[in-house]
């Protein structure tokens, strides 16, 4: 018989949330002159993977990124911020939120949204196979709202996910298998 592992202790979404700052350059940039959307998701990822394992206690890998919104460009010279909080957890997956802003590096004008992401890690252990996460505690009406909120997009990623099985199932049946 296998022995099902007690659920850890809850962990609220401050004791994972993160800020990760970076100053782009001529580096970043796309044939536009502005810095390249890639550039902006390793930062999200990179963000959002040290909420998942911070809040796991450990391995997290992502296995989905979804609503990745660019609001505005990004420049040479910006100074990006990039911040990450565990919106949700299930049993071994998390949805990490992450709101990117951006301020220019020599000006004290506040920092203005430019983009936001929903990211869904996974918990591993050294196998590579999920491990349970501990739940997320939301701590403000606001981490309340985005818990809920979570919740609504899992809903949404498993019936898109179960509408598209059901239907490369029908179409192979009908022998349009592509």
């Amino acid at each position: 018989m296998t022995e099902i592992p007690p659920v850890p202790a809850g962990k609220p979404i401050s004791a994972s949330r993160t800020t990760l700052s970076h100053i782009m350059t001529a580096n970043d940039t796309n044939l536009l002159g502005t810095v390249h959307g890639g550039v902006i998701m390793k930062l999200v990822d990179d963000a959002a993977g040290a909420v998942a394992g911070r809040h796991s206690g450990g391995p997290a890998v992502t296995a989905s990124m979804d609503e990745m919104a660019f609001l505005a460009p990004v420049r040479v010279g910006d100074l990006v911020h990039v911040r990450a909080q565990c919106n949700w957890t299930g049993r071994s997956s998390m949805e990490i939120g992450v709101r990117v802003l951006a301020e220019r590096w020599n000006e004290s004008t506040p920092a203005t949204q430019v983009g936001s992401a929903y990211l869904v890690f996974t918990a591993v252990d050294s196998d590579g196979k999920p491990r349970q996460v501990p739940p997320v505690l939301p701590e403000t009406e606001q981490d309340e709202r985005r818990y809920q909120e979570a919740q609504i997009r899992r809903t949404h990623r498993l019936a898109r996910r179960q509408a598209i099985t059901e239907l490369r199932e029908r179409r192979a049946a009908e022998g349009l298998d592509d």
